[in-house]
């Protein structure tokens, strides 16, 4: 492909000259033989300052988004507005524009992303449909499981895997989409057949600065963001954001299908019944309606079984198929993961890591217990993350203490700060409460004091990491897995009767 082929349809405020493109790079330090590196700037970074690294490493050309940046001699060049919303054009068509092949299905929110996302895909699966998956966890490409760098990945990467999926025979793609990928133009251009809003809560802050900023982001996935619209807008009906989004999508020109518990609804959850096996409710889609079985427990996660269902039928999937596939969905890895290890108490491992994250997990504990016959009590091991939003430190705090019977304060991933500082800043949102709680520091020895804690009938929340294998500190990332933690620690206490990662019974 030459250098002109591949500026097709990409805004561009001036260019010069063409050449032979084998391979794109925003990276200097991933630039071969004949690539075109794209020099933009970024948070941390600007990538304007290694052109002349990746001109040493064999670049044929150069896109800059700076107006200072002089066109390096004898290379074709390009000058742009906007370098990620050009990478995104440039990744597109590099790779043949795969993402016109699929049927994206996007999914945004503060919670439950994950869940749907997997559970969409495991229900497009089920109804004889080839499907991709790109989330927080992981990413499912031609039937292979890759590891997942970002929740939402650059677009050049997000391109790439597209391509693969196209190869692979897949004709969909279920993906998170994550705030900072919609703020920073990592999925501009891309039309998404399918657009779910899960919910909106505190989080981000230390990026998106004011919830209406945070909220400003999620909507340009309902909007014309480089492309049409989304065909079906799938919104959360009881969140108020959710209200707010009908609104523009309908703006828009999207088909608009809310979801919620309220009749008011378009798709609704009635007669729910809360197990200690799981959730029972009959969905209701406009004026269809079925009996629905999921493994998942609490009412969080009926909210992630409409979005998901919803979104499937959005696809073309009938009630039945949506019925079968929900009831044989086991679990997500690190939602609700329950650690068994023959122990008289429950032991689970999620991935909360806001106040209202927190409030829906003691919640779900809360109802899960109430189905026991001798009572129990709900141990919560949380911490906060570094670098990362101070104000809601106390809030987290709050709601597990509010939730709560006994708190372990702990670090999550502390990152550059000290441990100690963020324990401090969440501490009064926690005695705010009143209840009996301990503090410490060491992860894995708060994990001991949790598990030591509890008694007959307890459940002990890990709290913040989830399906994370590391923690990252100041002195560095060192391998860290909550569940592997756990199982050592019940060992110790004598319990080895059985494996992690089973739902919850």
């Amino acid at each position: 492909m030459t250098f002109r082929e591949i500026l097709c349809d990409v805004e561009t405020q001036a260019a010069s000259g063409d050449a032979e493109i084998s391979g794109v790079a925003y990276d200097s330090r991933k630039v071969k033989q004949g690539f075109l590196f794209v020099a933009m700037r970024g948070e941390a970074s600007d990538g304007n300052r290694f052109v002349v690294n990746a001109v040493r490493s064999g670049a044929a050309a150069v896109v800059s988004d700076s107006a200072d940046l002089s066109p390096p001699l004898n290379l074709a060049f390009a000058n742009v507005a906007n370098g990620r919303r050009a990478l995104a054009g440039i990744s597109a068509n590099f790779y043949g524009r795969p993402a016109e092949k699929l049927k994206l299905t996007g999914i945004t929110g503060t919670n439950g992303k994950t869940t749907t996302a997997f559970l969409t895909e495991h229900i497009l699966r089920s109804s004889g449909r080839e499907a991709a998956m790109i989330g927080t966890i992981e990413y499912h490409v031609g039937g292979r499981i890759l590891p997942a760098p970002h929740t939402t990945p650059e677009s050049l990467e997000l391109n790439e895997t597209f391509a693969a999926a196209v190869r692979s025979g897949e004709g969909e793609a279920v993906m998170e989409v994550s705030s900072h990928a919609l703020e920073q133009g990592r999925v501009y251009g891309l039309h998404y057949d399918v657009a779910v809003f899960t919910n909106l809560t505190r989080d981000h802050l230390d990026y998106h600065q004011t919830m209406d900023s945070y909220f400003g982001a999620k909507q340009k996935l309902f909007e014309r963001n480089g492309a049409t619209a989304p065909r079906v807008a799938v919104l959360n009906g009881d969140d108020a954001y959710g209200v707010q989004l009908r609104k523009i999508a309908l703006a828009s020109g999207s088909e608009v299908i809310t979801y919620g518990f309220g009749r008011e609804c378009d798709a609704a959850a009635e007669g729910i019944q809360y197990l200690s096996s799981g959730t029972h409710f009959r969905l209701r889609i406009h004026d269809q309606g079925v009996d629905l079985e999921s493994r998942l427990i609490g009412q969080i996660n009926v909210y992630n079984v409409l979005g998901a269902a919803v979104a499937a039928y959005a696809r073309g999937c009938d009630l039945r198929q949506i019925r079968g596939a929900i009831a044989n969905f086991d679990r997500v890895p690190g939602r609700f993961e329950r650690v068994d290890c023959g122990q008289p108490f429950i032991v689970v491992v999620d991935y909360a890591h806001t106040d209202d994250a927190l409030r829906n997990l003691t919640r779900v504990a809360r109802q899960l217990l109430s189905q026991q016959k001798a009572p129990g009590r709900v141990i919560t091991l949380f911490g906060c993350g570094g670098d990362r939003d101070r104000n809601k430190r106390p809030l987290m705090a709050r709601a597990a203490g509010e939730g709560s019977d006994f708190v372990v304060l702990t670090s999550d991933n502390p990152r550059s700060e000290d441990p100690q500082t963020i324990i401090a800043d969440a501490l009064p949102g926690l005695l705010a409460t009143g209840t009996k709680h301990t503090i410490e520091v060491d992860r894995r020895k708060a994990v001991e004091l949790a598990i030591l804690e509890a008694q007959p009938g307890d459940i002990v929340l890990i709290a913040g990491k989830g399906h994370e294998k590391y923690q990252i500190m100041r002195e560095g990332t060192f391998p860290f897995d909550d569940v592997d933690v756990a199982k050592r620690a019940l060992a110790e206490h004598g319990y080895i009767g059985a494996s992690a990662g089973v739902p919850v019974a």
